[in-house]
């Protein structure tokens, strides 16, 4: 079992900047591809960003690429999401999520991941 605790949200205003964290429990981090995931009020959850194990894949939609980025420190069993140029559209609840990997994949869809953290509430104001 895996347990993910995201940290680093809040409020910011058009143009600022976050970073999120999310910490996993347990001693097999280096083997699970992470993502994020953000879903706004009344709109389903939307894909933001993967990494792979290793880290040497990563992907993002074309909504966020340039401005966010996905990073991990398997030794500290955490995986960041830096956030810049923030918009009131990014404004959502971001949810880290973990999946078991058995190759060196950045993974997209929901379904790929195994386990999701609470939460933590982005609001950008403009």
């Amino acid at each position: 079992q895996v347990q993910l605790v995201e940290s680093g949200g809040g409020l910011v205003q058009a143009g600022g900047s976050l970073r999120l964290s999310c910490a996993a429990s347990g001693r097999t981090f280096s083997v699970l591809a992470m993502g994020w995931f953000r879903q706004a009020p009344g709109k389903e959850r939307e894909f933001v960003a993967a990494i792979s194990q290793n880290g040497y894949r990563t992907k993002y939609p074309e909504s966020v690429k340039g401005r966010l980025t996905i990073s991990r420190d398997n030794a500290k069993n955490t995986v960041y999401l830096q956030m810049n140029s923030l918009k009131p559209e990014d404004t959502a609840v971001y949810y880290c999520a973990a999946g078991w990997s058995y190759s060196d994949n950045a993974n997209v869809a929901p379904n790929e991941y195994d386990y999701w953290g609470q939460g933590t509430q982005v609001t950008v104001s403009s």
